[in-house]
This record gives C-alpha cells, sequence and structure tokens, in this order.
C-alpha cells in the first residue's frame, strides 16, 4: 500500500469518527446542558460564589438626574385664565453610590438579608446648572397636604385655616431652589404645626432625608435551590406581601429588585421588579435585542398595560384605593403608602398616560427614547448590562370648599419632577463578560465545531479520491501511448537486406564463402532451409 492509498484511509477514518461524534453529541446536547448546569451554579447569591462581591458592591456607576417643571404663569392658572405652563429645567445630576450593608446569610444559606443605603453626590461637570442658585416655581406641596388632610372636616374649620395660612402668606405655589425642594428646607407651615403635632416634621423635601438611609429591610433568595429564585425578593421590611392596595394580587412582593435576574431569559417571558418607591411591583416585557459594550442584550421595558385603567387591565383594579376609585391611563395614586400629599407617579411627561392628562399642561412632550423605563439584559448570565428607570412625580391639584384660592381648579395631575436613573457596565466589567460570554459560546459550541473539522476532512478526502483517481488515470494513459510509440518506432526500423553485397556471379565469392540464402525480418535472421 502506498502512502498516498495510507493518507486516504486515515483521512477516512478521522472524518467518520468526528462526524459520527460530533453529531452524537450536537443531538444529546452534552455540552450545552454541561455549561449551563455550570452557569447556574455559579451564578448565584451563595456565601463563596463569584458574583457576591459585586453584588454587594456594585461596579458600574449609577447616575441620577433630576428635571424639574418650573411654572410660568402661576397666577393666570390660579385664576382660571390659562392652562398651567411648564418649562423644564436640569438635568441635576448626582452620582449614587448604594453598597450593600448588613448582609447576612440565613436558612443554609438559601436566602440572604441585607439593606441597601443610597448616598448621592452632586456633579456639577454633569448638570446643567447649580441647584443651590437656580430656583423653580412649583406647586407648594405641604400646602397641597394639608388641605388634602382637612378636605373631610367641616366647611368652617377649612375656611379658618385657609385665613390663618392666607395670613402667613403660603400660597399655593412657592419659589425655592432646587437644591431646598430636593433635599428639604423647613417650612414654615409644618413648623406651624408642629407646635400642635409634635410628630410632623417640620421639613419637606421631595429626596428630605433619602441621602445616606436605606429602602427598608430585603430578604433575597440565593438561588441555590432554584436558579429560577435567584435575586427575588422573599420579604420587605419584615412581610411577604403589603396590605394597602385593594386586592391581594396588587400586594404581592413579586420579583427582584432591578440588580439582577436568573439566568438564561426568554424572549417570551415578563420580568418582575419591585419598587420600593412605587409600593408595588410592576413587570416588563420582551422589547428588542440589543447590544452594549459588544455584550448581546434583551432589552425588557414596562409595556402600556402596567399602569392601565381596570377597563383595559382587570388585573390593575387592586391598585383604585377605596376599590373603584381610579384614574385614567399612565398614572398611579401611591398616596396611600406615602402618608400627605395625593402624590401621583407615572412616566415622564406622561409617556404612554391618556392624552387627556398631557394636553391639561402645556410643556408635555412625551417620546420614547427620553422617557421610556428599560434594562438591557444579558439572557446568558441576567446580569443588566445598560439599564434607565424613569420616573415622574406628579400631584393631584383640585376644588376644594373653603379655600378660595383654588376655586377655579379643575381636577389636574400636575407634574413636580422626574427623575433619570442610570446605570451602564464598566469597560473593566464588559471585558470580563465578554470573555466569559466568548468561552460559553465556544464550549456550547464544541460539537459543532467538531462537526465542521469532520466536514472539512470529508471535503479533503475526496480531493484526495478524486486525485488519485485521476492520477492513475494519467499512469496508464502515459503507459498506452509508450508502448504505441515503440511499436511504431520498431516498425519503421524493420529492413530487408541482401545476402551478399559482391555480385552473385563473382568467382571469388563462390570460392571464399559457401553459398547461403537469407533475409533479415523484423530484426530477426531466418536461415534457408537446406534441401
Amino acid at each position: 500500500m502506498t502512502r498516498r492509498s495510507c493518507a486516504i484511509y486515515a483521512t477516512g477514518i478521522v472524518c467518520a469518527h468526528l462526524l459520527i461524534l460530533g453529531i452524537a453529541l450536537l443531538v444529546a446536547q452534552v455540552f450545552q446542558t454541561m455549561i449551563q448546569e455550570r452557569i447556574k451554579k455559579e451564578i448565584t447569591l451563595a456565601e463563596n460564589s463569584r458574583v457576591l462581591e459585586g453584588w454587594i458592591n456594585p461596579p458600574p456607576p449609577v447616575y441620577m438626574q433630576y428635571f424639574f417643571f418650573n411654572v410660568t404663569n402661576p397666577n393666570e392658572f390660579l385664576a382660571g385664565k390659562e392652562k398651567p405652563k411648564v418649562t423644564q429645567i436640569g438635568p441635576y445630576t448626582y452620582r449614587e453610590y448604594r453598597p450593600r450593608e448588613n448582609v447576612t446569610f440565613l436558612e443554609n444559606g438559601t436566602k440572604i438579608f441585607a439593606t441597601n443605603p443610597k448616598s448621592f453626590v452632586f456633579l456639577r461637570n454633569m448638570s446643567s446648572g447649580d441647584p443651590e442658585v437656580d430656583r423653580v416655581i412649583t406647586v407648594n406641596i405641604p400646602f397641597i397636604a394639608v388641605m388634602n388632610e382637612l378636605n373631610s372636616y367641616s366647611f368652617f374649620l377649612r375656611s379658618a385655616v385657609s385665613m390663618w395660612m392666607g395670613s402667613m402668606g403660603i400660597e399655593v405655589f412657592m419659589n425655592r431652589t432646587v437644591h431646598e425642594v430636593l433635599w428639604g428646607f423647613k417650612d414654615p407651615l409644618l413648623s406651624k404645626l408642629q407646635s400642635f403635632r409634635p410628630e410632623v416634621d417640620e421639613h419637606f423635601g421631595l429626596m428630605y432625608n433619602k441621602n445616606g438611609t436605606h429602602e427598608g429591610e430585603f430578604v433575597f433568595h440565593t438561588g441555590e435551590k432554584n436558579y429560577m429564585d435567584y435575586g427575588k425578593i422573599d420579604t420587605w421590611n419584615g412581610i411577604s406581601q403589603m396590605n394597602w392596595w385593594s386586592s391581594n394580587q396588587s400586594n404581592m412582593i413579586n420579583g427582584t429588585d432591578g440588580s439582577v435576574f436568573h439566568t438564561f431569559l426568554s424572549r417570551k417571558e415578563l420580568l418582575y421588579i419591585f419598587a420600593a418607591d412605587l409600593c408595588r411591583s410592576i413587570h416588563l416585557g420582551y422589547v428588542a435585542d440589543k447590544e452594549v459594550k459588544g455584550i448581546p442584550a434583551f432589552r425588557f421595558a414596562p409595556p402600556s398595560d402596567v399602569l392601565a385603567p381596570p377597563d383595559e387591565n382587570p388585573s390593575n383594579a387592586g391598585f383604585c384605593v377605596p376599590a373603584g376609585d381610579c384614574l385614567g391611563k399612565g398614572v398611579l395614586k401611591v398616596s396611600v403608602c406615602r402618608q400627605g400629599a395625593p402624590i401621583v407617579v407615572s412616566f415622564p411627561h406622561f409617556y404612554q398616560a391618556d392624552e387627556r392628562y398631557i394636553k391639561a399642561i402645556d410643556g408635555m412632550n412625551p417620546n420614547e427614547e427620553e422617557h421610556e423605563t428599560y434594562l438591557d439584559i444579558n439572557p446568558t448570565t441576567g446580569v443588566p448590562i445598560r439599564a434607565c428607570k424613569r420616573a415622574q412625580l406628579n400631584v393631584i391639584l383640585k376644588r376644594v370648599s373653603g379655600f378660595p384660592k383654588t376655586k377655579f381648579l379643575n381636577e389636574t395631575i400636575f407634574p413636580i419632577m422626574y427623575v433619570n436613573e442610570t446605570a451602564t457596565i464598566d469597560d473593566e466589567s464588559a471585558a470580563q463578560m465578554r470573555t466569559l460570554l466568548l468561552i460559553v459560546t465556544i464550549v456550547s459550541n464544541f460539537p459543532v465545531i467538531i462537526v465542521g473539522l469532520g466536514a472539512i476532512l470529508l471535503v479533503v478526502l475526496i480531493l484526495l479520491v478524486c486525485r488519485n483517481r485521476q492520477r492513475k488515470n494519467e499512469v496508464k494513459r502515459i503507459d498506452f501511448t509508450e508502448a504505441f510509440h515503440s511499436f511504431a518506432t520498431a516498425k519503421d526500423e524493420t529492413a530487408y537486406t541482401q545476402v551478399s553485397n559482391q555480385a552473385e556471379d563473382s568467382p571469388e565469392n563462390r570460392t571464399n564463402q559457401p553459398s547461403r540464402n537469407g533475409s533479415y525480418i523484423a530484426m530477426s535472421p531466418v536461415e534457408a532451409q537446406k534441401c
């Protein structure tokens, strides 16, 4: 057997083994199952897991941008002459730090307790102005809170309080610095009330007492028992179900806090997030495939039915408190869990809300790019790669008898400010993520690589066989040509010669040589037969 034949047989054997092995592994999905089980085991909040440190001290920077709506015609609006006109000012950007503290493992490591205090540092270079200098005319929320509290009291008491507040110069709108409205100031109305009711705090601010504090005590599932429970909230402030909404479904605490999700996400599933500032859980649906810093991601965003009224989404009926007292599409009253003014939350500029709320305020311009909340999550690891949480704070303004300053008001959901909370994976973490996903891709597709190598060897085998057959044909052709050429040459060189060069009658020939007669045929002498 020649070396060429050995090479062909060896290539064929290796090719067959690779194809059989690769197809078998591909059908059995051995490597895919192996890598999935490995990832599910590694990505948990277990005590020695690799992701625990990143969960306790998240490396990506989080930025909070605050935008305020400055009222440009407060007097005309209160007089009933014009609808309110607002202009957006901001952003005022703060770097948010949110490490987890008091981390404690519970129930043999299947659950973990933690608090999440948040602190904020102002970033002048990422802001449009100075919050301690810039002023904003906005709704006087302490005034609205007191007026709302007195709504159930007698007309005479409301009138007396209204005159009392008027004597102190307290109006429906206030003119304060952005810093005061955001982080708090000593309010004259609340200071007076404190003398009657000591439990009333004399300070007011939208973020008052929220710098350096947390939103509650959480217990999370680590994912040790079931990877689908990874990061899900078990209890919040010691409760597993709230009690201020009007249905058990609405009172459920579902999902994670938005920082982590289970591995191997599907485009078809809904993700649930519990938002403590909204006092409820919301769901997000798949929107599109995205890529962030070279990392593939699924974009999830709240669909329009999240804040839809019960006639569009019956499961939202429980968020109407008292039962049946519902607002329109795109807004949610949260005053049931935030005692005080009738606070309403929505998406910025009433994005996805009823058109009547948008038209009631001059200056609302909702659009998806600037006002949509979304999460870009890597589906393999369940890690958010980019997050953008946007929410608007509003207050209900309406006519209250006994307060003459409100006599021209129709019920209006009045925007105060909105927040844009953003985070994107840092470069170092992105590089590590890309490396991890590359390894996962290679290992998961190892059977495909084997089948590919087998296919390449199959092509090589076919080429070798064809080449070998062509070479044999060429050799046969050459042998035939040489044989034919030899035969033709031999025929041309064949000659017939005389027996003697001398004359036949020469006496010398007769005397010296014996008489012979013969001829050469085909280069061989033939003797004449004797008689």
